[in-house]
């Protein structure tokens, strides 16, 4: 075991709480696209572009649930709602783009040991089945191509 890794079941299960939120492909994008400043639902729409509405109001409000972003309403017609960074939701910026950061830098390390994995195990259901979660794993923005990161990534 790791120095440093905290095996308690009690702290395990909150981590893995906590990690289930903020390690959602729609959160990353969300708190990059945040992490310059409030934006409108619209707004946030646009720049991802993959994700359906229901989706980004569901992880909108999860965010705003655990105190991650705060939603203002402004009483114009029609109403105008903004969602910024909380200053703890702030705290992932740094950590996200060191995630990020680690991607990146080892995203052709990863493709290598995909490859030789699904070779060495051609035609069984767990490659297949990798496979396929991998292949839906990103949204399909064309805002991000493979030459470009998403916003946290830098």
């Amino acid at each position: 075991m790791e120095p440093g890794i905290n095996t308690d079941s009690g702290n395990c299960r909150a981590v893995a709480d906590v990690l289930a939120r903020i390690g959602d492909k729609w959160t990353v994008y969300i708190v990059g696209l945040l992490s310059n400043g409030p934006m409108r639902f619209n707004e946030i729409r646009r720049a991802v572009s993959a994700i359906s509405q229901r989706m980004l109001s569901l992880t909108l409000r999860g965010l705003e649930r655990d105190g991650l972003v705060t939603r203002t309403v402004f009483p114009t017609i029609p109403p105008r709602v903004d969602y910024e960074l909380t200053e703890v939701g702030r705290t992932l910026i740094a950590p996200l783009k060191q995630v990020g950061s680690w991607a990146i830098a080892n995203r052709d390390y990863v493709e290598s040991a995909r490859a030789r994995f699904d070779t060495v195990n051609a035609g069984s259901k767990t490659a297949e089945a990798l496979g396929r979660r991998r292949t839906n794993a990103l949204p399909k923005n064309p805002a991000f191509t493979s030459n470009s990161s998403p916003p946290l990534a830098e």
